[in-house]
């Protein structure tokens, strides 16, 4: 199926059978679940947070890569299961929608996005850690496509589920204070704006134009905390 449109952007059914799996979003769950047992239970966990947490003083020394790589570290427990139960409830439709690649280069442009937001928005000195930016660009994606299709039933219904669990991860840094809701905000705004231009891009070569649309929005954040 050829998606031109914001309503054909997330398959409704019967796409999985012929995509297989959905190896960026295991990848990633993957990753994430290998640095949280080595950190926590190998004794790298210090040795992580020094190296990829985002540390706003070091991102203003250039190490843009740092608003980045925290989606791999999560504080606690609770921290990643909440995370990694979204990004297996959305991800795997998401990817299968749009391509492997686009589905990657909208996570990263999310964290990236979220990881800005932070630099300017969040504690100078704060230290920042978990996907949660990047997960509500997924969030953000999702959105912009049950919009699109609020006249319908199925878009309505859409909606609501998205409002639940936009609602049960707004909850999180409540329950686990050393998350930024400003990644949060910036993610979700950058999902929601790549949604959207997704949704008007050329049927032609449309996965390489999703793909180049998330690196670019990716570039734009790392610029921005260069600058």
């Amino acid at each position: 199926m050829r998606s031109e449109g914001a309503q054909k952007i997330i398959p409704t059914g019967g796409r999985s059978s012929r995509t297989g799996g959905a190896p960026a979003t295991k990848t990633f769950i993957a990753l994430a679940v290998v640095f949280f047992v080595v950190g926590a239970y190998g004794g790298l966990n210090d040795v992580f947070v020094e190296n990829l947490a985002q540390y706003n003083p070091f991102v203003d020394n250039g190490e843009w890569w740092r608003i980045f790589t925290p989606i791999l570290l999560h504080a606690s427990i609770t921290h990643i299961l909440f995370n990694m139960w979204a990004l297996w409830v959305l991800g795997p439709q998401i990817e299968r929608g749009v391509g492997t690649w686009p589905f990657v280069s909208l996570f990263m442009a999310s964290a990236g996005v979220g990881g800005a937001f932070v630099f300017y928005l969040g504690d100078p000195l704060a230290v920042a850690v978990g996907a949660s930016g990047a997960i509500f660009g997924l969030f953000g994606v999702w959105l912009s496509w049950a919009m699109h299709r609020r006249q319908t039933a199925h878009g309505r219904a859409m909606l609501r589920q998205i409002g639940v669990l936009l609602l049960i991860n707004a909850a999180i840094p409540f329950l686990v204070p050393s998350i930024a809701w400003q990644a949060h905000l910036g993610g979700l705004i950058a999902g929601f704006v790549i949604g959207e231009i997704w949704s008007r891009l050329p049927g032609s070569n449309i996965e390489a134009w999703r793909t180049f649309t998330g690196v670019a929005v990716a570039v734009l954040a790392v610029l921005s905390v260069m600058i």
